[in-house]
């Protein structure tokens, strides 16, 4: 466990900026993004370099009930010459290979995309750019290093003019080897070679990669866990057997772990063993041979353990002699048991790096219990059984919370260079299509602009007595006259009547310096058969909740004015009149539309006869907002909502106002601005999804602005989009769940938590569990989130637009170049969601520039306000203003 703990700080040193530049382990990025997820399908080359013989393959893949690979291959030699002659002419020799086999396939003419395993270190920069750092493996090719391959590969193909290739991806063994197992099982997400060579690949987050920008989603990091050791942290762990071999090696000082475990070095490591006890009379009765002291004459298949005893000592034997040995039973026992340490060594080494990645992918996910595949591949994984069964023994016992399978990579890493190019041309294609898609939702400044302008034209037919009626911005007057001024004094009762519950407040409101507000309250419910039962039946109850306030506040039969805050439309033609005009929030209660509101609560006080109300103020809670932070700062003189609904009320000049008398001062209009658009303003902005929220609401054709803006209808349009993703197989593998068809299951909340999300996609990949999505990926849960975010942004900025063309109206009617204003805000939508409120004050400040706003959240506009609406009325009644 030691080991793995110092592999997991190494692993840690190399994702950090700061630390990457002297990091052993150097978590190198491969820019490849995704797994395969199945749906991959299409013809795909591959190129496979990395050694003295080459492959080029052609790739078919087939998605249509059920996943299927077809391959062709041919292998061609590279001649010593070419090695370690020019680059130009290796490449030459790749190009016309390539040629040959397009030739003999007889699909020259087709401009096929390709993937390309380069097995040499590199530093990628893209996906398709790989610069080499250094050749290996005998090559010495000059003009390479410094050099991205995939520009050399493809002037060489240039250069002929015969052909040509889209080269898509270029990717190491190991990555290929992840893909390649990938394809078989979609939970592969990490890729392990023990071969000549050893490394290892997995899926990381990219919020951990700091040496890379943006931290959504995944991707493929190559640990290049060869170097692991090469800064001295395993120096404890090391014997002079490591020593030598290290030091007679080509690279002293480099690969130091990859010489402890893989299959280069293990056969070289027992030789040494041998040679020493030999030379100490522990075996050959102290006789070595020429052969034994030959430097790479036990080769790591010499070590392999057979699996019964009978073949363990013919083969030791065989090999033994073959070295000019002369073994006794004894010695071949013995070579067995020196052979079974070296290879046990390197399996529990191995399998202690892997179980520090193995963490790392765990805690990233946050996961109780992880499950994975590891894809691997290699001669001594796939030939040495004792190093592959030791290997998955120590990995199980060292993380027992990990459900660990191991999949041996059948075709190596040219179909996993085709899997890469294929998951790469599908995330390409679908990118397009999802941002085509996408797109429809996004809204220009001239878009923007071109909203205000309908709006502020909406405004003013609204407010017309000539047009008012065709309008769909209504410009209700609300007859309240004034804004708060700080001397309003007394004890009101407000009403808050909005939904299935209300509230009844007792608000006491000093004057003086240090003006406050002292409030008290309580909730009631009202039951689903009262809110669709009769208004006689509804008042009554509500009354009863107004005496059993009072006297839990030990006031019974006291006689205090009330503000009312009825969220419903209604028409007014007094401050102390509504007549409401239709139900909504699922009341239907009989007799009160066409019915003044106030009238009907007014006589079931009479009919209770248990208290009296001197004085009754109809509230919006729009307006409401409006004098709350009015109390607090004298500027603000617009009230916004953007929460369940959406509203926006403002002081409007009177002589503006046709449709009340007088031309003196000011009136506080309530615009009722969810309903821009009911007369095909927005038509030209609403997309398909809009077209469904709208035709399966309760409304049709009603509120479209509001159900293009607020929390109510958010979700849903996230929804749908949602839903047209995934039946265009662009989102969860194509797979819908049952509770995604649901009706307003994806609730607006869930856009405020998803987009608040940073911790690499936890909140996301909850709520899509919550929704049935079990098996949703982290590529999903980055789609989701990207489209929450295009949902909200386009809401912000349509509600921006709509407040520009309300402070720039303000600022016309007082004839000022610059405005100062204060707008108070509630609603849950602008205080619980991260980023509403400041793409929408990035909109008005950017449609109205002339405006200087300061946005002042609410608390409690329904109910304090309203109180204050009164104290306002009051007050003004009081001093003899109208």
């Amino acid at each position: 466990m030691d080991v793995s703990i110092r592999f997991r700080r190494e692993m840690d040193k190399g994702l950090c900026r700061d630390t990457n530049p002297t990091a052993a382990v150097k978590m190198l990025p491969t820019y490849v993004r995704s797994t395969p997820d199945g749906t991959e399908q299409g013809e795909f080359l591959a190129l496979d370099l990395g050694g003295s013989n080459f492959r080029v393959l052609l790739v078919k893949v087939m998605a249509d009930g059920e996943q299927k690979v077809e391959m062709e291959n041919q292998i061609y030699a590279i001649p010593e010459h070419l090695m370690r002659g020019s680059g130009s002419e290796l490449f030459d020799h790749i190009a016309d290979c390539l040629a040959n086999f397009l030739e003999k396939l007889g699909i020259k003419d087709k401009k096929l995309p390709l993937g390309f395993t380069f097995s040499f270190p590199c530093q990628q920069t893209k996906l398709d750019e790989s610069v080499l750092v250094s050749w290996t493996k005998g090559f010495k090719a000059s003009g390479v290093e410094g050099k991205d391959v995939v520009s050399l590969l493809k002037k060489s193909i240039k250069k002929r003019g015969d052909f040509d290739i889209d080269i898509l991806a270029v990717i190491n063994d190991t990555v290929g080897t992840m893909m390649t197992c990938g394809y078989d099982d979609h939970h592969c997400e990490i890729g392990l070679i023990v071969g000549t060579g050893t490394n290892a690949c997995y899926m990381e987050q990219m919020r951990n990669l700091e040496v890379l920008d943006g931290d959504e989603g995944r991707m493929c990091v190559n640990t290049e866990w060869g170097a692991f050791g090469d800064d001295g942290v395993l120096e404890d762990l090391r014997t002079d057997f490591d020593r030598e071999i290290d030091a007679g090696s080509l690279n002293p000082g480099k690969q130091l772990f990859e010489k402890m475990i893989s299959g280069m070095y293990m056969g070289e490591l027992v030789r040494l063993i041998l040679v020493r006890m030999t030379k100490e009379r522990l075996l050959f009765q102290g006789k070595t041979t020429a052969e034994l002291l030959t430097t790479g004459s036990f080769n790591t298949i010499c070590t392999c353990i057979h699996r019964y005893e009978e073949q363990r000592k013919t083969h030791m034997d065989t090999v033994l002699r073959g070295l000019s040995l002369d073994p006794s039973v004894e010695d071949c026992i013995a070579t067995q048991r020196v052979c079974q340490i070296v290879s046990t060594r390197a399996a529990h080494l191995c399998a202690a790096t892997l179980v520090a990645v193995l963490r790392q992918i765990r805690d990233n996910k946050a996961a109780e219990k992880l499950r994975t595949t590891i894809g691997v591949d290699g001669s001594v994984y796939k030939n040495h059984q004792e190093f592959s069964r030791r290997l998955h023994k120590m990995v199980r016992r060292l993380v027992p919370d990990c459900d660990v399978r191991f999949l041996q990579s059948q075709c190596g890493s040219g179909k996993g260079a085709a899997m890469v190019t294929a998951v790469a041309y599908r995330l390409a294609a679908q990118q397009a299509e999802r941002q085509r898609i996408l797109d429809t939702l996004r809204l220009s400044r001239e878009q923007l602009l071109d909203v205000k302008k309908r709006m502020s034209e909406e405004m003013v037919r609204g407010l017309s007595k000539q047009t008012h009626e065709q309008t769909s911005v209504k410009m209700l007057p609300t007859y309240v006259r004034s804004t708060p001024d700080g001397t309003e004094h007394g004890d009101f009762l407000a009403l808050d009547l909005g939904g299935s519950s209300f509230r009844v407040l007792l608000v006491q409101v000093q004057s003086g310096k240090r003006h406050k507000v002292d409030m008290h309250h309580k909730i009631y419910s009202i039951p689903q058969e009262i809110m669709q039962g009769t208004g006689e039946e509804l008042f009554d109850h509500i009354v009863y909740c107004i005496a059993d306030f009072l006297e839990y506040m030990g006031m019974k039969g006291t006689s205090l004015p009330l503000g009312f805050t009825f969220s419903f439309p209604c028409h007014q033609s007094k401050l102390d009149q509504g007549i409401l005009l239709r139900w909504t929030k699922g009341f239907k209660a009989s007799g009160c539309v066409g019915q003044d509101v106030i009238t009907l609560l007014k006589a079931a006080v009479r009919r209770r006869q248990d208290f009296d109300l001197n004085f009754v103020a109809v509230v919006n809670d729009t307006v409401g907002t409006m004098m709350t932070c009015g109390y607090e700062d004298p500027k603000c003189e617009v009230g916004l909502i953007v929460g369940t609904g959406t509203n926006a009320c403002y002081m409007e000049e009177m002589q503006n106002i046709e449709l009340v008398e007088g031309d003196v001062g000011r009136m506080c209009v309530n615009m009722e601005w969810g309903a821009f658009g009911d007369n095909g303003e927005l038509d030209d902005f609403c997309t398909q999804f809009d077209h469904i929220v709208d035709n399966c609401s309760n409304n049709p054709g009603k509120q479209r602005y509001e159900k293009m803006v607020s929390g109510m209808y958010l979700g849903e349009i996230v929804r749908n989009v949602l839903m047209d993703f995934t039946a265009k197989g662009l989102l969860f593998r194509g797979k819908l769940s049952e509770r995604l068809k649901t009706r307003g299951i994806f609730e607006t909340k869930f856009l405020s938590q998803i987009e608040r999300d940073r911790l690499a996609m936890r909140q996301v990949r909850s709520i899509l569990q919550h929704l049935g999505l079990t098996s949703s990926t982290c590529d999903d849960s980055v789609l989701v989130k990207e489209v929450c975010s295009v949902v909200a942004r386009r809401a912000a900025q349509l509600c921006g637009a709509g407040l520009a063309a309300v402070v720039d109206k303000i600022r016309q009617n007082r004839n000022l170049n610059q405005l100062s204003i204060t707008v108070g805000v509630d609603g849950t939508l602008y205080k619980t969601h991260p980023h509403f409120s400041s793409i929408m004050q990035e909109t008005l400040q950017d449609l109205a520039p002339q405006c200087r706003v300061t946005f002042q959240k609410s608390e409690d506009g329904s109910g304090k306000g309203a109180a204050l609406i009164t104290a306002v009325a009051c007050r003004m009644k009081s001093e003899g203003q109208h």
